[in-house]
């Protein structure tokens, strides 16, 4: 009697379910990285610090821009001192503890952000930060 060998069929490496997945994080990599870019305003020179804290980002924090000619800018929208009161005012209603960070331009009027800082008091702001970036060479 002879007896046959009934051995499994070799398995296959599915390829289709992996390229899925990479194209997937690829595109949340991406749509993530875009956000971010919208925050920062190129034209925005910050002035340089040699004792500045880690930048890393704390979660949920709102960046405002301050360019030089005085332009006020949260996601990438122009807005005026009214409009920044009122939205920072209706973030500061629902989340208490919102962190804010100021992006101002080296060469932006001292006088602007000061009254920046009186319009995220006057909302309810408390948790502000100022951007910095360390010298270059260092």
């Amino acid at each position: 009697m002879k007896f046959q060998k009934s051995s499994p069929p070799p398995s296959a490496f599915q390829l289709a379910p992996m390229i899925d997945i990479v194209f997937l994080l690829l595109i949340f990599f991406i749509v993530t990285w875009q956000f971010s870019r919208a925050e920062l305003d190129l034209k925005v020179s910050v002035p340089t610090s040699t004792e500045g804290k880690d930048n890393r980002r704390a979660l949920s924090e709102i960046i405002v821009n301050i360019r030089e000619d005085g332009a006020l800018l949260v996601n990438g929208q122009g807005l005026t001192e009214d409009q920044l009161f009122d939205k920072l005012s209706a973030i500061a209603r629902v989340h208490e503890n919102q962190p804010v960070r100021l992006r101002g331009d080296g060469a932006a009027n001292y006088q602007t952000i000061v009254r920046v800082i009186d319009i995220c008091q006057r909302a309810g702001i408390w948790n502000l930060s100022f951007a910095t970036q360390k010298p270059q060479g260092r």
